[in-house]
């Protein structure tokens, strides 16, 4: 993944994150309807991608080549966040251990 200074911030219009993602502009647009993306939106109402977005799409756009429908592409994103959740709160607990064991024992 590229370093952005913000990934989180929706700077792409459709067409660029489109190109970027490899995909047409009318497939983002489905996306969205299906939930598997949310860009941002500019005051005037215009989609906005973020870096961030434009990772996601480009996965979308290979679990699809794979041949998952976007059912099973919505199983697998959910997956992966819930995969990352436990990871940060395994994270969480070994530094508490850790933490713990640095820590003298109480008399």
């Amino acid at each position: 993944m590229t370093e952005w200074p913000d990934a989180a911030r929706g700077v792409f219009a459709i067409s660029v994150a489109a190109e970027l993602a490899g995909v047409h502009p009318q497939t983002l647009r489905i996306y969205e309807r299906e939930g598997l993306v949310q860009p941002a939106r500019s005051e005037g109402g215009t989609r906005r991608y973020s870096a961030e977005d434009v990772e996601r799409l480009r996965l979308i756009a290979a679990l699809t080549g794979d041949g998952l429908n976007l059912a099973g592409v919505k199983k697998v994103l959910a997956l992966q966040q819930q995969l990352a959740e436990l990871r940060a709160t395994v994270e969480q607990l070994e530094a508490e251990l850790a933490r713990s064991r640095e820590r003298p024992p109480r008399q």
